[in-house]
């Protein structure tokens, strides 16, 4: 690379990372001010402007605000007061928003909830949680009244639809509730410290963790991409993941609502409607996973992927296969690719487009940022310590785990999840020296001589498929419940052309198994996107001598009957699990089958 191309490049570095850090420079976790405080100034700037449109209709930031002081007086009249918990368990709807913004004005935690979540997980998240409320639609409903029984205490359930039964009308309990701001009073003894969300995250194994999302934390999102993507008051962003998560929920509805932007909101992701909708809502940027991305350019070609006004797509896990083909054949002029932890204190921004980078922190900059890269031992899945005990920074091209120091302001604060016992498996003490501590990403990371640093892998089991984080005990623990499974080893391992891993399941079976009772099972206990895509019927598992299942050999051989001689199974996504022959395994390899 040239001198004057190698100038270039960090000149657009650093105009993004002075955008960022000029919009976070003054979070501060002692502050009065609050996240409600700082969507509350964009209302007052822009009150008339568009901010959300959802299914034909657009509400005006005077009208979001007004939608959420409902909800904050109806939590207050229900006597809910600061740290108390409303479980939200929604899709994505014009009221999602509004209403754990709302319920922040009067000091009242969220728990988002998946709304793709049925039966124990479900259960688990809610209990986890600790709500006394529930917040539900005429999607999820049933899926809250077929776990309710199984809840440690009574949970109101509170409807936005039809209710009937015990369920509160919630639309009704809305009218008597005034449109105006609550007494700042009420909340005159909270700082940004204060937690506002919890939002969930699979971990590395078991049941879903809750991660306690304080006011500061959900400011350094908001903020932080308000900043990164430059976003302006005309800018229009279409958001189709669900808001339940950060990326969708904090980091796309910052970028746009605390510039006077707009949020063209869709209830879920379509390929073959995506680039119609672009156009005729006149969007200019969009959010994305990996996955997503991974489905466009899988489509046909159509007119209007040519038509839109795209100015910039940003998001996190974007391969570099796909990334180059979004941006020559759908001609978008910037990408910008970042990583982050939800309950973590670790963020970086690709901000001048390297394709595949997650990050860039130049030897320049590097005593500006807390993130790291430490040698890492992937078969005790340990950090590798030096004769004095400490840890070993990573040289270029090293594979390494990414850690993040922890301090106390907003960047480098860890808040970590509900679980206490959670939280502190995740910091990592004695690392440069005695006594500091480090939060433990879980990520296996490499990072170039120019300072880019690359996504290599997660540690340990948990794998990544359609945008989530898949933890294989917790999987394993619903197989087993399947009549005829006897012992059930789940990975993850690579499918043509899917992004991340799908979920295959080794399974010892008994007589009584039969695989259609199984897949009827799979799709009861368990969400779209943890329903394992590929099953091997085995007539033992191997172990390890402490008796660990061993995945290894199972992951390097994956669904190819070349190399497995034991009856394979796919999910065809119409018909269920059908044995794996020739045929389909061509077709599969050829694409033919909608992963």
């Amino acid at each position: 690379m040239s001198l004057k191309a190698r100038l270039q490049r960090d000149l657009r570095y650093v105009r993004g990372l002075r955008r960022t850090l000029g919009r976070i420079k003054t979070i501060a976790p002692d502050s009065k001010t609050l996240l409600c405080d700082d969507v509350q100034a964009a209302v007052e700037k822009w009150r008339s402007r568009p901010a959300l449109t959802f299914e034909g209709r657009t509400l005006s930031f005077g009208e979001v605000d007004a939608m959420a002081n409902r909800f904050a007086h109806w939590a207050k009249g229900l006597g809910l007061r600061r740290g108390q918990v409303v479980a939200l368990f929604m899709p994505n709807r014009a009221e999602y928003f509004a209403v754990w913004y709302g319920l922040s004005k009067v000091g009242v935690v969220t728990a988002l909830v998946n709304n793709q979540l049925t039966g124990a997980p479900l259960a688990h998240c809610l209990k986890l949680s600790g709500a006394s409320h529930v917040i539900v639609d005429d999607e999820t409903a049933a899926a809250f009244q077929d776990v309710k029984g199984e809840l440690e205490k009574p949970m109101v359930q509170w409807v936005l639809g039809r209710a009937s039964g015990d369920q509160r009308d919630l639309p009704q309990a809305l009218r008597s509730c005034s449109q105006l701001p609550p007494d700042k009073a009420v909340r005159e003894d909270m700082t940004a410290r204060d937690t506002i969300l919890y939002i969930y995250t699979s971990g590395t194994t078991g049941l879903p963790k809750a991660a306690r999302i304080s006011h500061q934390r959900a400011q350094l999102y908001m903020r932080a991409f308000a900043g990164a993507t430059g976003a302006k008051e005309h800018d229009r962003v279409y958001v189709a993941l669900p808001l339940y998560h950060a990326t969708g929920g904090l980091c796309a509805l910052g970028a746009a609502l605390l510039n006077g932007g707009s949020v063209v909101l869709k209830k879920k992701f379509s390929a073959s409607h995506f680039w119609e909708e672009v156009v005729a809502e006149r969007c200019t940027m969009f959010v994305y996973i990996g996955e997503l991305c991974r489905y466009l350019v899988n489509q046909p070609p159509q007119d209007d992927e040519a038509k839109h006004k795209i100015r910039l797509a940003f998001g996190n896990g974007l391969r570099p296969d796909v990334w180059r083909e979004m941006r020559t054949r759908f001609r978008i002029p910037q990408i910008l690719e970042f990583y982050g932890a939800t309950e973590g204190n670790v963020a970086m921004f690709n901000y001048d487009g390297r394709e595949g980078a997650i990050g860039r922190i130049p030897k320049w900059m590097k005593n500006r940022f807390n993130a790291r890269l430490i040698q890492f031992d992937v078969e005790t899945e340990q950090p590798i310590r030096g004769p004095d005990g400490l840890c070993i920074e990573c040289g270029a091209g090293q594979v390494g785990e990414c850690i993040g120091r922890i301090g106390d302001d907003a960047r480098t604060d860890y808040t970590g999840y509900v679980d206490k016992a959670a939280s502190e498996k995740k910091i990592l003490r004695d690392v440069f020296q005695k006594g500091d501590a480090w939060f433990r990403t879980g990520d296996l990371m490499r990072q170039d001589a120019d300072g880019y640093v690359y996504f290599v892998d997660r540690i340990g089991d948990t794998f990544r498929w359609k945008g989530e984080n898949v933890s294989t005990a917790e999987v394993a623990l619903r197989l087993h419940e399947a009549p005829g499974v006897l012992e059930a080893n789940v990975y993850g391992v690579e499918a043509p052309g899917a992004e991340g891993r799908a979920g295959m399941a080794a399974l010892v079976t008994s007589g009584e198994f039969d695989v259609k009772a199984f897949g009827e099972h799979v799709e009861r206990e368990l969400p779209h996107f943890a329903q394992p895509m590929f099953l091997r019927l085995l007539p033992a598992l191997e172990t390890t001598g402490t008796f660990k299942q061993r995945k290894v050999d199972l992951v390097a051989e994956g669904f190819d009957p070349s190399k497995v001689k034991h009856p394979l199974y796919f999910k065809h996504p119409d018909k269920g699990y059908i044995r794996i022959t020739k045929p389909v395994i061509e077709k599969l390899q050829a694409g033919g089958y909608k992963l």
